[in-house]
Order: C-alpha cells, then structure tokens, then sequence
C-alpha cells in the first residue's frame, strides 16, 4: 500500500502543468519564515526549483510592470511618493482656503496661551469690534402679554425675560440660520428643487412661563413667588441658576431647567434693581434702594456679605472673573470698585465737567438742533465692565465716560451719544395759549444784537414768558459689553443700539456701528452672548424693550409693544480670509508677469 511519504519522490506530482496553471493577478509578498518552513517540509531542495523558479519570474515581470512608471523603486520609495503626493494635495486645498500652516499654528496655539495669560490677569485682549458686520445683522422680535419687559439675561440657548407684572419667561433661541448656498442642491440628486424650502425658524420659542401674585406672600405658602414688579434677573454661566429680584425686596433662586424656585431671600430692605454673576462662578452680587450690595453663593444657597457705602439708591452692578464689582449710585453721581477680599472700595465721581477729554460733535450722534446748554451728569444710571480695570459708565445726562481704576475722573466721554428729544410744542410745556404766538417772535429776539433799552417793559415781560425749554438729551438707559473685548453696546429709545469700539490704547470710545431697527420702545436691558468659541461665529445680542422705563413713568412711548428683540451679529472672518486669499492672488500673478 503506497501512500505520499511512502512514494518515491520522481513520482510525486507537485508541480501543476502551465495550461491549468492559475495567473496572478496581484502581487504577493514573500515571507522568509514561511519558506523556510515549506523547504524543512518538502525535504529536497531539486523538487522546489522548478516551482520557484517560475514564481521568481512572476515578480519580476510584475516589478517591470509596476516599476515602469517610476523606475524600480523600492516599497519605502513608493510609500514616501505617496505620502509627498498626498501632502501636496493638502496644501493646495489649504490654499484655496486662504491660511497656512503657520497661521493655524499661531491662532490655535500662541494666540490661546497669550489669552489665557490676558485673561487670567484681568486685561483686555480680544478686538471684535472690527470683525462683526453690524449692517448685515438680523432682527428678530419676539413678546408675550406681559408689561413691560424690565430685565433680559443670556445663557445660550436660552433667554430670560421678567416684567413689571411679575412674570419670568424662559425662551429658546433657535440657531442662526446657514448660508443661503447650503439650499441650492438640497434636491433629488443634487439637482435645484421646484419648491423653495421652508425658511428656519427666528423666532423664540417660549418653554416655561411662571407669574407672581400680589397676595401670595401668605405665610402658609410654601412655595415663594413674586409680589411685586420684577425689576432685575441674571443667569448662571453653567445653566444651574437664574436669580430675579422684586420691588418688594424678594430675592428668588430658580432652578434653570424646570423654573422651579429654590429659595427666597428677603435680607434687602428695599427693592432689588440690579443682579450679576461672577464670571466662572455661582457667586451673585445683588444691588437695592436701600443702598447695599449683598453677595450671595448659590451653591449652598446662602448669604454672604453686604457692602456698604453709596449716598443714594444702588441701579446697576457688574462684576467679571475677579472677586470684585463696580456699582453706580444714582443721584448721588458716583461709581464704586468694591475688592471683596480686601473690604475696600474705589470712588469714582461723575459730573465734575472736567479731568477727560471729551469727542468731537462729529463723533457724537448728529442733531438737528445745536444744543445751547451743557447737560449736567445729574445720575448715573448705568455701568459695565470692559476688564479688571476698565469701565464705561452712562448717565441721565446722555453721554458716555470711559474710566479706569487709575484715576478718579473719567479718561474720555461722549456727549449726548443717543442724541436729543425733538422739541415739544408749545401746548405741552404750558398751558398757556399766548406762548405759540411768541414761538416766532422770540427766534428773532434771540438774533437781534441791538440795544433794546428802549423797548416796552410789557414786551419784554412777555418775551421772558414764551421762552421754551431747550432739548432734553436721551437717557443711556441700558449697557453692555463682551467681557475682556473692545465692543460696548448702549441704548435708549431712539429706536436703535448703538455699537461703540474701545481704541487699543484703551483712551478713547469711538462709534464702531449701529444695530439694524427699530428696536420699539425703552431699551431697559442689553445682554450678550457669544456664538462658537470666544465669539468666533458672531454674537447674539437681547434686548428687552418696554413702553416705559423699568423704574417709573417718567417716560412712555406710546404705541410701543413690550417684550424684546433678537439681534444676530455675524463675524466677517470668513470674507477676510477670502480677501486676503484674493490678494495673494494677485500677488502671484503680478510676480509672474515681472518674471516674463
């Protein structure tokens, strides 16, 4: 009985004939280890020659044929030419998007730390301002049927509205909508649909509404709400928290998620006008009538300290990442740096007339009539903080000072930067008939330069009499400002917010673009938020609107609906890129043609 071993090895059949022979079609390599192992099993060196023979020349031909192109390069030359062929490709996509290597380097890595380091230590480091299209940004107005809207807070994707009927809003803001090339070839194959598709949604939609109750300060509820107008909310960085206080002293923590309310405060002993977070943390600072400052930490949901030291009623509060804040007092024209660790305070006094520089009537808003008179900062209603030492305060009297800790006089001001109320008929100063029969009459006096001794004493009795009130400046009613940037957004009810640049020196405020309107009614809040990563796709701008201020009556505007606007800024970084790679362009194309 004959079996394969037992076979003699001239008549083993291991070598196939040519015609049933299989073509390669992909080249293999060869394993050393694995040939060894088949020569220790095949026992012959002769048997193996004519199998290995014809697999030599197999790759052979396989490497003139692969190699024709190249040369005979080897595996490691290939994979180097690929990989040089596959760099290539990169960089010319990089091109066409117009920054390099170096650039991407520089803005991830140097410009983060630089940042970082500039943040840490309290100073100005981002300049916007320049990079935002404030013609091209979109307006959005949203309500509900509520009073007038008093406070507005930001925590992306939310807004937060309260008003003077006790009512607290939660909103969501949808996301701005994409390029208008992004819906061209949205249909069946790529092609252009018949159907224009539905526009994205801008408005907000409105997720929890909770309202207060006059009479609900019975003490036998155990849940606490609102008893009078809600005047000031504020919204946690991390979305935990939003704080709202009353004009009945009521300091109320809500959870962010369900406005479910945590805890009531009642330590304040007059109305709460004014509440800010700490940057970074859930420290809040609270500002009332009754002249104090209380600090408070959410996190345990407890009090903290109170601060004291303003002549009159406290109206606005700002703080950033240190453990400080600035307050402005109202009436009694001063705004306070508290250091908390430090338990001291800095006194900054407004509407001294002197110690700044202030702008030029081109850099100030335009007005149809040239004021005669200088506007007195009689209160200081608003403030913001730019960084740890430099602060833009507004005032009753219209105009804009700019401040830092190193002196107690403003460093720069804008006069009458929402510009001057149109004159008011005669009928609405006096109720007397003859004063609109002077109107005229006492233009002419006024240009007349003459000795008018000999004039009658009843005449002049009666010009004194039809002398009319001049303009009054707009208020700035509301500020604010991106942390550690150069922009500052102001407003008051002439219908717009108006966009102002911190110069680079940090001496000087200049007008850098004015929000598309109207934005209807008193703008009583500004809050800002920022789209992608430090502001990089633009800003979301809020607004909360009324038809009178949030502290009294002393002004309403008529036919104005209260609730607020949506404002989306967009960057032009983008198109920078685009310009400078346009440039570059022609760079290329100018060094060509001296070379021919």
């Amino acid at each position: 009985m004959s079996s394969f071993f037992t076979t003699p090895a001239s008549q083993k059949k291991r070598k196939r004939n040519e015609s049933t022979a299989p073509t390669f079609s992909k080249k293999k390599p060869i394993n050393p280890k694995a040939a060894a192992r088949d020569e220790s099993i095949s026992g012959s060196e002769s048997e193996s020659d004519g199998p290995r023979q014809d697999v030599d020349e197999f790759e052979d031909d396989e490497d003139n044929s692969s190699g024709s192109d190249d040369g005979n390069e080897t595996a490691a030359e290939r994979r180097l030419r690929l990989a040089e062929r596959y760099l290539e490709n990169i960089r010319q996509e990089v091109d066409e998007v117009g920054f390099d290597a170096e650039q991407i380097d520089r803005d991830l890595i140097a410009e983060r730390l630089k940042e970082d380091v500039a943040e840490s230590k309290g100073r100005l480091y981002r300049h916007i301002a320049s990079d935002l299209c404030f013609g091209d940004a979109s307006r959005t107005f949203f309500r509900a049927d509520t009073h007038s809207t008093t406070s507005i807070a930001v925590c992306l994707p939310h807004v937060y509205t309260v008003s003077k009927d006790m009512t607290l809003i939660k909103w969501r803001v949808p996301s701005p909508p994409a390029s208008p090339s992004s819906n061209l070839t949205n249909g069946l194959n790529g092609h252009t649909p018949h159907r224009k598709p539905a526009p994205p949604r801008r408005r907000p939609i409105q997720e929890a509404y909770v309202r207060g109750h006059k009479h609900h300060s019975d003490p036998t509820n155990t849940t606490p709400r609102h008893t009078a107008a809600i005047l000031a909310v504020a919204a946690s960085e991390d979305g935990k928290f939003v704080a709202t206080g009353d004009a009945d002293r009521h300091l109320i923590v809500w959870d962010a998620a369900t406005l479910t309310p945590l805890k009531a405060f009642t330590h304040h002993r007059d109305a709460i006008t004014s509440l800010c977070f700490r940057r970074g943390t859930n420290q809040l600072f609270s500002g009332s009538r009754d002249r104090t400052i209380k600090l408070w930490s959410l996190d345990e949901l407890a009090y903290i300290e109170t601060l004291f030291g303003h002549q009159d009623e406290i109206v606005d509060v700002a703080s950033l990442a240190l453990e400080q804040c600035v307050s402005v007092g109202a009436r009694d024209r001063t705004a306070r740096l508290w250091k908390v660790v430090d338990e001291t305070q800095l006194v900054f006094r407004a509407g001294g007339g002197g110690g700044g520089r202030q702008a030029s009537s081109a850099a100030s808003v335009s007005t149809t009539v040239k004021p005669k008179v200088t506007y007195a900062d009689n209160s200081v209603d608003t403030i913001t903080l730019i960084d740890e030492q430099t602060f833009v305060t507004g005032s009753q009297g219209g105009s804009l000072a700019l401040w830092t800790t190193a002196k107690k006089k403003p460093i720069f001001t804008v006069p009458l930067a929402h510009g001057l109320d149109p004159l008011l008929p005669a009928s609405a100063y006096s109720a007397e008939t003859d004063l609109r029969d002077f109107e005229s009459q006492n233009d002419v006096d006024d240009d007349d330069d003459g000795d008018n001794s000999n004039e009658p004493r009843t005449k002049k009795s009666e010009k004194s009499a039809s002398v009319l009130p001049p303009q009054q400046p707009r208020w700035i009613t509301a500020l604010a400002s991106v942390p550690y940037a150069d922009l500052v957004l102001s407003g008051s009810w002439d219908g717009v917010v108006r966009a102002w640049r911190v110069t680079e020196d940090k001496r000087r405020l200049e007008p850098a673009g004015v929000l598309p309107g109207p934005v209807p009614g008193v703008v009583n809040g500004i809050a800002i938020g920022e789209r992608g990563e430090r502001a990089s796709e633009g800003l979301m701008v809020a607004v909360a609107t009324g038809a009178e201020c949030k502290g009294g009556k002393w002004i309403k505007i008529s036919g104005r609906r209260n609730g607020g606007c949506v404002l989306e800024i967009p960057r032009r970084i983008l198109k920078h890129r685009e310009d400078r790679a346009d440039d570059d362009g022609d760079e290329d194309d100018g060094a060509a043609n001296d070379g021919k």
